[in-house]
């Protein structure tokens, strides 16, 4: 667990992210961690170790690829991603939607813009999503996969609880990470509605769409971000339609 720490609000804007450009992807890291430019000062937040946003054409995706000992969640914005991996799960991610893979022992998956296999119908559009690793509390575990339709909580306009392996959510509406310390979060707003962050040692806020003025911070805009320390308790008020994104962390990643 942390020890003292000093109270801070660190905003990133979304031009100061690294990147990474091919011809089928354009991914933004929020950390250098597994980008192979790390830097020392931005491997991770508390627990999370990576936050990308990727936008992928279609047709195209990530071909098959290891992974190991991690939490792995995805969410997605826009479009549908087609999961396969070598435990044998298959399935199209789409906006609503929380999916969670332990990597654990090891998996293979690949992550594709190319639902015409499961589904019949050809991608014509840009999949985008965002995808998340913690460590998971304990290495070598078996790989494990889930999914959870949680689209019809959202419309509350709270913080619903999309992936936690804290002890006070597990009677919650949301998928399970092997991470006894970490929770995600999320809420689209409608201009006006407001939410107030949990308090923790941790936080990450990403602003997945819109824009949003946050109490002592500011106004974010899409793909901005708000780094908390000794924080919390804090209001999020929508400045347009916006969904939002949040990691609450009750312990920091240690390597």
């Amino acid at each position: 667990m942390p020890g003292l720490l000093t109270p801070a609000i660190d905003v990133r804007r979304a031009d100061g992210r690294q990147s990474s450009r091919l011809s089928w992807l354009d991914s933004k890291h929020s950390f250098s961690f597994g980008t192979g430019r790390p830097d020392p000062a931005n491997l991770h937040h508390g627990l999370l170790l990576v936050n990308n946003e990727d936008l992928v054409q279609p047709g195209t995706g990530f071909e098959t690829h290891p992974h190991q000992d991690m939490e792995i969640v995805t969410w997605v914005l826009q479009g549908s991603l087609v999961h396969q991996d070598s435990s044998g799960h298959s399935g199209v991610i789409y906006p609503g939607l929380a999916q969670r893979m332990s990597a654990g022992t090891g998996i293979l998956h690949s992550e594709k813009n190319d639902t015409y296999r499961l589904t019949g119908e050809l991608p014509t559009t840009l999949v985008h999503f965002v995808q998340m690793w913690v460590l998971p509390d304990e290495a070598g575990v078996t790989p494990g996969y889930e999914q959870l339709e949680i689209d019809d909580e959202l419309l509350s306009g709270s913080l619903v609880t999309v992936a936690s392996g804290m002890d006070r959510h597990r009677d919650a509406t949301a998928i399970r990470i092997r991470n006894r310390h970490a929770a995600l979060h999320a809420a689209r707003l409608r201009p006006g509605q407001q939410v107030t962050l949990p308090e923790a040692p941790f936080l990450h806020l990403f602003v997945a769409s819109g824009a949003v003025s946050i109490e002592g911070a500011g106004v974010l805009a899409r793909s901005d971000a708000a780094r908390f320390t000794a924080a919390g308790g804090q209001r999020v008020v929508a400045v347009e339609p916006s969904e939002i994104l949040v990691w609450e962390m009750h312990a920091t990643a240690v390597f």
